[in-house]
């Protein structure tokens, strides 16, 4: 049996071990954001240029305005759920899938453009599900920058939104070299990364996090065989689930 002494301690070293994993997922989520907003702020630059280059024509400038509402949207989101994002008290929304799903791959626009990245799409555009729309932007804007990171020039990228009783589903799939068997176990974990230059690990960890919050699942299947090599991501999620 352990002396009082002793439970005292250990309850003590249990205390402050609890209190250092609630900073360090803090830091993790500050992190984050000063990681995903890159983008975005990348775009606005980008279509504000856009804007002034081309004022003497209304439609364009009405279609870059709202491409650069998207962009601030996601960048305000963002800003609000840094330190408190998993007790976000925002009131949900019912949303298409496929909408998200469209505003992330416009995201993305440019990046899949450059390596002529084959894009197919299947949505069904009556899938909606009650989210809250920045989170589940950002994950599929980690899942698509992903796929095309792993994505040769002229290579396929797949993105679909279906649903199956009460559940909706978005897949994320690519054709590029495959996650290999050691790595693929760490994929989730924080701060590892494949993406020395430009990567921190943070992306697939927060989806993770997200899509859990409405009692979802992320799953993953890869193959690195030649000519059958690829990845593909599936989150599945109720589509009226409570937040935790």
């Amino acid at each position: 049996m352990i002396p009082p002494a002793d439970v005292d301690i250990t309850e003590n070293i249990q205390e402050i071990l609890r209190q250092n994993q609630e900073l360090t997922v803090a830091g993790q989520f500050a992190a984050t954001v000063m990681h995903e907003i890159n983008g975005p702020l990348e775009a606005v630059n980008n279509l504000n240029y856009l804007i002034q280059q081309e004022a003497d024509d209304p439609s364009q400038v009405r279609l870059y305005s709202r491409m650069l509402e998207e962009q601030l949207f996601t960048l305000t989101k963002l800003s609000r759920q840094t330190l408190s994002f998993y007790r976000s008290s925002e009131t949900r929304e019912s949303i298409a899938i496929a909408t998200l799903a469209e505003a992330a791959l416009r995201v993305h626009e440019k990046k899949i453009s450059a390596k002529r990245i084959n894009l197919r799409k299947r949505f069904k555009a009556a899938v909606t599900a009650e989210v809250h729309a920045g989170e589940m932007l950002q994950v599929l804007s980690n899942l698509v920058a992903n796929a095309i990171d792993a994505l040769p020039e002229d290579g396929v990228l797949y993105i679909g939104v279906k649903s199956s009783g009460n559940e909706a589903h978005v897949i994320v799939a690519d054709n590029g070299t495959g996650i290999p068997a050691p790595i693929l176990p760490k994929i989730f974990d924080p701060f590892f990364t494949t993406k020395k230059e430009h990567g921190t690990g943070l992306g697939l960890a927060i989806s993770k996090s997200i899509v859990e919050k409405y009692h979802g699942r992320i799953r993953s299947r890869t193959t690195t065989r030649p000519h059958r090599n690829g990845t593909v991501f599936r989150i599945s999620f109720p589509l009226t689930a409570k937040v935790i």
